[in-house]
């Protein structure tokens, strides 16, 4: 038994990729590994793990805030707001070469500071964007790969929902990491935004302005931008009452709820059919989420007991290097975790165990937290299970293969990558907003 106890930490996770390539959804998997194992370990004296893990996620009051972010993007979806977005920016950006890529990245940091839900914005791009961009003989790759960064940007620009979960894991302020994010997600935006000029001006047939004759006149664009006010104003509510404090995460959502609801109504988009419709699809995807954070809970949980939290901070500690070596160390478990693993479950499992390490290390707890978001928005693009892949090849089916997408994601991977050096190296280029407003 205690060769079983050893090798336990290594055998969990064997076991999770195992049923994650046989196709076992993340959440069961998570779970089943966890059951498996703490039966193996304790037996059936363990069934209080999981009640207890299940028990806690579902009593978190910072955790009420997914429900109402999720609810929020998909009215969002239903009011057609997200098309509106991209036809406002996209006729003032279309006479520039690349100004269709710039568009999409532009409305997906738009999408997530509204919503927060990565899959609103790639989904949604995917079917509004995508068309335009091979109209108008885009670079397939820059466009499928645009859409999936521009489209992730949720995942930092706030209210991101993987911020929430990680702050109320972590208990680092999710007002703080919000504002983090914002300034990661502007430093993010800037240098997608090179790319794309670089590789429009550079090879001039990748990224073509718009012919003449399909520009709209100074007014039509004036015009167009009327649309974009009022989820303008949503988005300032929602953020500006959580940064100033008026409003914590949780009550800043149901401010975004009641105001994408408002405007819906207000501009005849939103009726009662759809209303419920939302509802009920929020509803599922709400029940999803929350088999994910129980699974990951009940892994987490059971890998801890078994000795794995020790084992991966003996193995930071031993890093060469000093505290670089443990930062080095810390990154690249993350990264290779973000290859199999949803996010919300990731940081359901290596939040616990990483960053109490790198606390002692001597870093600063917000600002990893900012890089840690960071990298983790790189997983949503990282083969094999990369979930913004998966979810562009949900909205554009077999038009474009796998292969397309997993090498469409390489440059903007590598971006996010020179984005996390320059945090590394830069800690003040993120920690200045939140350490303003703190004061």
């Amino acid at each position: 038994m205690g060769l079983i106890f050893d090798y336990a930490p290594l055998g969990m996770f064997i076991l999770l990729l195992i049923l994650l390539f046989l196709g076992v959804p993340i959440a069961f998997s998570l779970a089943f590994t966890g059951v498996i194992f703490a039966l193996i370990m304790w037996g059936y004296d363990s069934s209080a793990l999981f009640t207890s893990g299940t028990w806690n996620i579902m009593n978190n009051y910072t955790l009420i805030a997914i429900p109402l972010f999720i609810f929020m993007s998909i009215l969002l979806e239903k009011s057609d707001i997200i098309s509106d977005l991209f036809k406002s920016i996209y006729h003032w950006s279309g006479s520039l070469r690349g100004g269709l890529a710039i568009t999409v990245i532009v409305v997906g940091a738009i999408i997530g500071a509204i919503s927060g839900v990565v899959a609103a914005g790639v989904i949604g791009l995917g079917l509004i964007a995508l068309p335009q961009m091979m109209k108008y003989k885009y670079n397939e790759k820059l466009s499928l790969g645009s859409i999936m960064a521009g489209g992730t940007l949720g995942q930092l620009i706030p209210p991101s929902l993987n911020m929430v979960v990680y702050g109320a894991m972590t208990g680092v302020s999710v007002s703080s990491l919000f504002a983090g994010g914002m300034s990661a997600g502007i430093i993010l935006i800037l240098f997608f935004v090179l790319y794309i000029l670089f590789m429009a001006y550079t090879k001039s047939d990748s990224a073509p302005a718009l012919a003449k004759e399909d520009r709209v006149s100074t007014g039509e664009k004036i015009k167009s931008t009327r649309t974009i006010i009022l989820p303008m104003i949503l988005i300032i509510l929602v953020l500006g009452s959580i940064f100033t404090g008026i409003a914590t995460p949780t009550e800043g959502a149901g401010v975004g709820v009641f105001g994408t609801v408002l405007i819906g109504v207000l501009t005849k988009r939103l009726d009662w059919k759809k209303i419920k419709e939302s509802i009920f699809e929020s509803s599922k995807m709400t029940g999803m989420v929350a088999w994910i954070l129980i699974g990951a809970a009940t892994f987490s949980a059971v890998f801890s007991g078994v000795g794995g939290n020790k084992l991966v901070s003996d193995l930071a500690a031993t890093a060469p290097g000093g505290k670089w070596g443990v930062l080095i160390f810390a990154l690249a478990f993350i990264i290779i975790l973000g290859m199999f693993l949803e996010t919300m479950a990731l940081i359901m499992l290596a939040a616990p165990i990483i960053t109490p390490v790198i606390v002692e290390a001597g870093f600063d707890p917000l600002w990893w937290a900012i890089l840690f978001m960071v990298v983790l928005q790189m997983a949503f693009l990282t083969p094999p299970f990369g979930f913004a892949i998966f979810y562009l090849k949900s909205a554009v089916g077999e038009k474009v293969s796998i292969g397309k997408l997993y090498s469409a994601t390489i440059p903007f991977i590598l971006i996010q990558l020179l984005v996390v050096i320059i945090i590394i190296f830069i800690p003040l280029s993120v920690t200045w907003l939140p350490n303003l407003l703190s004061k």
